[in-house]
């Protein structure tokens, strides 16, 4: 599966961006979406995920309450909606996707990806 991420920009402290993920070359429903984020000398940070159907979604504690993950198959996208944004969300945000994720403990890490996307930026200013 290709993937493609967009709808980086920049943003004041507090404001709000919308990624998208949008899929192709495979069945896109049969795909956990994850989405990460990496600064400069970092590593790549789990941000939240979600399972094949919807149905279950997972996030890390700094972006809960601020961030909502969703897809929809019929048109093969998962989005980010992302709220009260924080200069400290400042990255670059890649998705990810793979079909073989089991155990909610797996949706956090990176290795468990097969496919990832190009990443799009997301810059908050405070």
């Amino acid at each position: 599966v290709q993937l493609q991420a967009s709808g980086g920009g920049v943003v004041q402290a507090g404001g709000f961006l919308r990624l998208s993920c949008e899929a192709s070359g495979r069945t896109f429903s049969n795909y956990a979406v994850g989405w990460f984020r990496q600064v400069p000398g970092k590593e790549r940070d789990f941000v939240t995920a979600i399972s094949w159907s919807g149905d279950s979604t997972f996030y890390a504690d700094s972006v809960k309450g601020r961030f909502t993950i969703s897809r929809d198959n019929a048109k093969n996208t998962a989005y980010l909606q992302m709220n009260s944004l924080k200069p400290e969300d400042t990255a670059i945000y890649y998705c990810a996707a793979d079909s073989t994720i089991n155990y909610s403990a797996s949706y956090s890490r990176p290795s468990r990806y097969g496919y990832w996307g190009q990443g799009t930026q997301v810059t908050v200013s405070s």
